[in-house]
């Protein structure tokens, strides 16, 4: 796979592309997200996954997307866990994909 294609988002936003930007930092570069994004909209129109297993390293990208499954966990930089479909991006936040450990 090129490099390219993996580093394209996941998402594309084709509408409210208005809203305010809302500066934010994912692992470690500073990107913008929109007002009302949750953190799972915030990731994936930024790259690929949402984050990599601490189980071996492999990309997630969230499965049921509503709260539910447990696999869109991701962490700040200060190591708090928050759910990024269900947490709203706000400026300043610092989020990590990328866990000790994971490949």
């Amino acid at each position: 796979m090129s490099t390219m294609t993996h580093r394209a988002p996941q998402f594309v936003r084709l509408v409210e592309t208005e809203r305010e930007r809302v500066p934010f930092v994912l692992d470690g570069v500073s990107v913008d997200a929109l007002a009302g994004d949750t953190v799972l909209t915030a990731i994936l129109t930024q790259q690929r996954h949402v984050r990599r297993s601490e189980f071996g390293g492999t990309p997630r990208a969230g499965f049921c997307l509503i709260g539910a499954c447990q696999d869109c966990w991701v962490r700040a930089e200060d190591g708090m866990r928050m759910r990024a479909c269900s947490t709203r991006i706000e400026a300043g936040m610092r989020i990590v994909t990328n866990p000790e450990g994971a490949r």
